[in-house]
């Protein structure tokens, strides 16, 4: 689950202060005779940097990595770092062709192809300041606006037709038993998690029962899990519309797609070139950090009071449809 904290006025801090610790000069040592020598290539500092220039391109020709560092020698490590693989343009992480499988199963698969990594804090807050649980819509000045089926069927490619899983209470000895049979822990280490089923739900706990519904992986890929994912978005904005709350939990990439997709003028967002008309739509969107900082919230409630009829895209999908 995904927890996204909304901006929020704060007080300015002062500055840590850091005592610099000055080091000790050392002495000077009495200048004899054996300490004249005759000049040297080092004491011409043209020569010097000339030698030196060469000595270094030597290196990277022997050893050295593309880009930077150039010297080995010093981050000996850095052929098993993270950025070699960046620079090689190599897939991160080592491939696991039996989970992948497992994902398909319950098909949830479409979503590993994307993700918003980038979340606007400012355009969220944006509209979850219009958002209100009576109606389970955004209220604009021109108009209300509600997240549909089509809209997370067209982005997520998950399917919006299916059955829904019965949850029944638990135990505490019937969670034990399905944590150390489901995830093999230990009973001791059971018993602990377990200590966190009880009150509500947090951005880093989740409750054991759900662990039920994915028992049997090719059950749970029948299941409407486009219809459970709206539902589940439609809880959040509840919650997060509400002036005592200050973050927003859930999918995140959901809402901020279906803004990029509804509501362009409003969010400044790339589209991805290379994305084609069969992948989901959320994979043709891509966030800038950039472009995410430049933007307070306060400009993006000017640009949604701004919007008229002829500013919103209606029917963003076209004749994309995945089923």
């Amino acid at each position: 689950m995904i927890q996204m904290m909304l901006p929020q006025r704060r007080r300015p801090t002062a500055s840590a202060r850091r005592q610099q610790e000055v080091a000790p000069v050392a002495k000077d040592d009495p200048v004899v005779p054996a300490d004249i020598h005759a000049p040297s290539v080092e004491d011409d500092p043209v020569v010097a940097a000339d030698v030196h220039a060469a000595g270094v391109d030597a290196a990277n020709d022997a050893e050295g990595f593309p880009g930077e560092p150039r010297d080995p020698s010093v981050l000996i490590e850095y052929a098993d770092h993270v950025a070699v693989s960046v620079w090689n343009e190599e897939k991160l992480g080592r491939p696991a062709p039996e989970i992948e499988g497992l994902i398909t199963a319950t098909g949830l698969s479409p979503l590993i192809a994307f993700s918003v990594d980038t979340g606007d804090r400012g355009l969220i807050s944006s509209f979850v300041e219009r958002w209100h649980r009576e109606t389970s819509s955004f209220h604009l000045l021109m108009a209300k606006f509600s997240i549909t089926l089509d809209d997370v069927m067209s982005l997520l490619h998950l399917p919006i037709v299916g059955t829904f899983h019965t949850f029944e209470p638990l135990h505490v000895n019937e969670a034990v038993l399905m944590l150390v049979e489901l995830l093999e822990v230990s009973r001791e280490a059971a018993r602990a998690e377990t200590a966190y089923c009880h009150g509500p739900y947090s951005a880093t706990h989740v409750h054991v029962v759900f662990l039920d519904a994915l028992r049997d992986l090719s059950q749970s890929g029948s299941y409407a899990w486009g219809a459970a994912a709206l539902v589940h978005m439609y809880d959040h904005l509840n919650d997060a519309c509400r002036s005592s709350i200050r973050q927003l939990a859930g999918y995140i990439t959901l809402l901020q797609c279906w803004i990029y997709e509804h509501f362009s003028s409003v969010a400044k967002c790339m589209a991805d070139p290379d994305y084609d008309e069969v992948s989901p739509h959320a994979c043709r969107w891509i966030t800038m950090k950039a472009i995410v900082k430049s933007i307070f919230t306060a400009t993006y409630r000017q640009r949604l009071d701004r919007l008229r009829i002829p500013d919103v895209r209606w029917m963003p999908y076209g004749e994309h449809r995945p089923f």
